[in-house]
């Protein structure tokens, strides 16, 4: 039942009496690596016992014993600080915390019980303590469970720095978490910058489960200035996504879009091919995206692995059908000591369906530029008219990259987490293939008039969020109509090849 104070009370009988050695401090998260009890001693706070010693020791008649060989039960849940979150959102999440049968379960599952609140995204902290059952009907072996828990604001806003393909932008953003008391939250966000203008209207629910699945509804819009190209896109649209996970870390988006767009000419100057993809054109699409990040920093990452595959059918309505697909994937591995080495590959697909003749240009891969293909302009590798870059409807493009630590030994510990030397050699296609049922032809389409480029500089991590280059690099292959760029070449932001 729900008591005063948001209290969730469970009667358990039990005959084994017992208390927990306890540092008493101001609350903060609970340790999981608290693996031993101790009886006789009880001092109420968080759970931080002492670690067992290597030979075993009388304390009384008693003795050192592993926490999941001491019989336990939570006798009641108190929520403090709680005032808009509903009752059955916590009663949900703590039903597995109340079947705890030992002092081990019950840490292990009240961290559980914090990890599902935290999806709610309503809470700008939540701190355990575990306690002694007191009161007349307590158990001999009760706990109680205190979640010590601070709400976010009914209204909050911020402005931040959005940074990504070389450009750095403004972000605006008002949020309202928590609307309903069960995880509801509405956001309003708009985007300035050099090349894009942009809002974001959404509303979120998520929901307690191992699978984590929550539910997003969109409404945006953005204006693009696509200066390799020439053009200016316009869009407008609506859509919504079911994001949840089928195991740890392995993320999947299901989502519709319905799209109008609009492609303007940025001047006079604009080439006949990219004028002819000019006008209005609506999409209607749904995609998959399948996301698995196992780094240990997305952006200067020692050991892990990424992989990340996108799939789109557009052809649900409008005058725009197309099946496409595109993958990326990354490894690093840390050998001789400090010195990372990874390898990284991407490429992509697309294909019209239906009645459509064509890739438009909006809907069509560009390859080249600091994030990709180094030692080229921004997306400045493929067909070209009068130096307007068209696109493609396959690239591909790989690299090998060794980070090495900075050599000023007095800095290295502080240095090595965000700055680090880089040496790599990058290559890939990209064109208007023509595939066959022949594998060998393929891929002798694929590995034919290829852009290599290698070279060396610095990498920067801007606190995990960003990542800024400063390279030297080397053109060693281009194709007629390519902007090749040997010199020095800069690159700011989060996806890189």
């Amino acid at each position: 039942m729900i008591m005063a104070g948001k209290c969730i009370q469970q009667r358990i009988e039990c005959n084994l009496c017992f208390a927990l050695e306890i540092t008493f401090m101001s609350p903060v998260h609970s340790r999981l690596e608290n693996k031993h009890f101790v009886p006789d001693l009880c001092k109420m706070g968080i759970v931080q016992a002492k670690s067992a010693p290597t030979q075993m020791r009388n304390i009384g008649q008693e003795q050192w014993r592993p926490l999941d060989e001491v019989t336990a039960h939570v006798d009641k849940v108190h929520f403090d600080g709680v005032m808009r979150t509903k009752d059955d959102i916590l009663l949900n999440a703590v039903t597995d915390l109340l079947q705890a049968q030992t002092v081990h379960d019950v840490v292990l599952k009240a961290h559980g019980v914090r990890q599902q609140l935290e999806l709610l995204q309503a809470f700008k902290s939540i701190d355990i303590i575990l306690d002694t059952s007191k009161g007349p009907d307590a158990s001999p072996d009760g706990l109680e469970v205190i979640f010590n828990i601070k709400e976010k604001s009914p209204v909050e806003g911020n402005i931040s720095v959005l940074t990504g393909n070389n450009e750095g932008s403004l972000l605006f953003r008002l949020l309202a978490p928590n609307i309903f008391g069960r995880g509801e939250s509405l956001s309003a966000d708009y985007q300035y910058g050099k090349k894009t203008v942009g809002f974001n209207v959404a509303t979120s629910k998520p929901f307690l489960n191992w699978a984590k699945p929550r539910l997003n509804q969109f409404v945006f819009g953005q204006t693009a200035d696509y200066i390799w190209s020439g053009f200016q896109e316009q869009v407008r649209g609506i859509g919504a996504d079911f994001a949840f996970e089928s195991s740890p870390l392995v993320q999947h988006t299901l989502r519709w879009e319905g799209v109008w767009r609009n492609i303007r000419c940025l001047s006079p100057s604009t080439p006949f091919e990219i004028r002819e993809e000019a006008g209005h054109s609506v999409k209607s699409s749904i995609k998959h995206i399948l996301c698995m990040d196992q780094r240990d920093d997305p952006c200067l990452p020692t050991h892990g692995s990424y992989f990340r595959l996108y799939q789109e059918y557009a052809g649900l309505g409008g005058n725009v059908g197309f099946l496409k697909h595109e993958i990326q994937y990354q490894i690093n591995k840390c050998i001789l000591g400090d010195l990372v080495l990874q390898a990284s590959l991407m490429g992509g697909l697309v294909r019209t369906i239906g009645e459509n003749s064509n890739v438009r240009i909006n809907d069509r891969f560009f390859l080249g530029g600091p994030l990709s293909l180094r030692g080229f302009g921004f997306n400045g590798v493929g067909p070209h008219a009068q130096d307007c870059s068209l696109g493609a409807e396959a690239y591909w493009a790989g690299g090998l990259h060794a980070y090495a630590p900075l050599p000023f030994r007095p800095l290295r510990q502080t240095l090595d987490k965000v700055c680090r030397t880089h040496f790599f050699i990058n290559t890939g296609n990209i064109g208007n293939f023509a595939f066959t049922d022949d594998y060998h032809h393929n891929a002798t389409v694929l590995l034919s008039r290829l852009r290599w480029s290698c070279g060396l500089g610095l990498v920067l991590n801007l606190a995990s969020i960003a990542r800024f280059e400063l390279n030297y690099v080397f053109p060693l292959s281009s194709e007629p109509g390519d902007k090749s760029k040997e010199g020095l070449q800069f690159g700011i932001g989060v996806n890189f090849l």
